[in-house]
């Protein structure tokens, strides 16, 4: 473990305070609400009342079939890269609000399709099973609306947690775009039988509204944009340099890249156009900051792709979509950081090591020695900015920093006073979190980003 020389103090604390990454999620969740109670809004108005158990049965599944149609239209949204969103709210975290609201949205669908065949078997005295063949076969779009239903319970199943440690990223990315299809096939029949929409004309513009505006984030964000920053920038593998055993960096040129507005910090998502590599966009950090002909990232050989880097040749071209997330200095609002890295979670942070003004302490954790990736640079960079850092591996002993209270307010003293930025392996973060709020530093201090989509 090591120690260079003393920080800087000289950075006022309201030079960090930055409104639009602590107010944008907050509107944006009163947003997708307020929608939500619009929604609600629409059955009430048009319904003049409710009796009978299968008017009570046919009004809920009415309730769950607008909120799952307006869920879907959310989900899609959410991960449509919307810039505002990603830099703001994150990228890891606008994927657990699509994961959690995907839950309930299949669960609001599962529950519609059984309410409204329930209540309209009652309604005309006949078999559930009867009633189901007639709704299928006999109402408009609903042939398309059932496939897409179960494609919709199908992504839902494989997006489990449990069906998703069985696949790998590009199996479950390919099989989630199903979603899509999934969408496309059920739209019509919420136009066609939804008792909110045949004759309202107005209605039925602003659902057409919802899902136009949401396919034209998709399409603009995911597809168009990612094709005219390729052609545009024109990226190119310039060199590859092993950094530490099984880890190498990727030297990137191209042209304008200032334009491209990536910050330390974030990452973007990597089309290599090479034999086996092409049809896969990884995530990968930035492992030094932008500069205007040059980008860098600093990968692990931790499955085919990611080990297949190391074998690029110089001049493959390559497409990057992004820059995504917000691990960035927007999230500081303490003059004092610490940067809490564990194996390959230091590229991020060696950015933020070089870029944050103020008081930084870099903690640097890796198994052995060999293994602590960049460690030439970040010395370097502590040397030149007066900052601290600390190294500590498992083997051998006595170099080790435990991931405790204690020993985090040992090594960083007035430890509550920081805001911590943490990068590194699932259980290492959390183990993290766990400790730093045991030592007192506020949730809201505590910032960290998964690439665990």
């Amino acid at each position: 473990m090591s120690v260079l020389a003393p920080p800087r103090t000289d950075v006022p604390t309201s030079r960090f305070v930055r409104r639009p990454a602590v107010v944008v999620p907050v509107l944006a969740q009163l947003a997708i609400w307020a929608g939500a109670a619009g929604v609600l809004a629409l059955w009430w108005a048009d319904t003049a009342s409710v009796t009978g158990v299968a008017g009570w049965l046919t009004g809920a599944g009415r309730i769950t079939g607008l909120l799952a149609g307006y869920g879907c239209a959310v989900l899609v949204a959410l991960m449509a890269r919307v810039p505002l969103l990603d830099h703001t709210v994150g990228t890891d975290r606008l994927a657990r609000w699509h994961a959690w609201g995907g839950r309930y949205t299949v669960g609001l669908a599962l529950v519609h399709t059984l309410l409204i065949v329930w209540g309209s078997s009652l309604t005309v005295h006949s078999g559930v099973v009867q009633e189901t063949a007639t709704l299928v076969f006999h109402y408009p779009d609903m042939l398309k609306a059932t496939a897409g239903f179960l494609l919709l319970v199908g992504t839902g199943v494989v997006s489990a947690r449990a069906a998703r440690r069985r696949l790998s990223y590009e199996t479950w990315h390919y099989l989630h775009g199903a979603t899509y299809a999934a969408l496309f096939l059920v739209f019509g029949h919420q136009l066609s039988n939804g008792a909110d929409f045949v004759g309202d004309r107005a209605v039925q513009l602003a659902w057409y509204a919802l899902y136009g505006g949401v396919a034209a984030l998709v399409v603009w964000f995911r597809f168009l944009l990612p094709l005219r920053r390729a052609l545009r920038h024109r990226l190119r593998v310039a060199e590859v340099r092993p950094e530490a055993p099984g880890v190498c960096s990727v030297h990137l040129t191209g042209r304008r890249l200032t334009d491209l507005g990536a910050e330390p910090g974030q990452f973007f998502r990597w089309r290599f156009l090479a034999p086996g590599l092409w049809w896969t966009a990884a995530p990968y950090s930035l492992s030094a900051p932008p500069l205007p002909d040059r980008l860098r990232i600093t990968v692990k050989a931790a499955g085919g792709h990611s080990a297949a880097l190391a074998r690029l040749r110089p001049g493959t071209r390559v497409w990057a979509e992004g820059p995504y997330g917000a691990f960035t200095a927007a999230r500081r609002s303490a003059p004092k950081v610490l940067l809490l890295a564990g194996g390959v979670g230091i590229t991020p942070l060696r950015t933020l090591f070089e870029t944050l003004p103020g008081e930084v302490t870099l903690l640097y954790r890796a198994r052995r020695p060999e293994d602590l990736a960049l460690r030439g640079e970040l010395d370097a960079i502590a040397a030149a900015r007066g900052a601290v850092v600390h190294y500590a591996v498992s083997q051998p002993a006595g170099f080790s920093c435990p991931l405790t209270a204690r020993a985090l307010g040992r090594l960083v003293p007035d430890l509550a006073a920081h805001d911590v930025y943490v990068c590194g392996p699932p259980g290492m973060a959390e183990a993290a979190r766990r400790a730093l709020r045991a030592a007192g530093v506020p949730r809201r201090r505590i910032h960290h980003e998964s690439f665990d989509f």
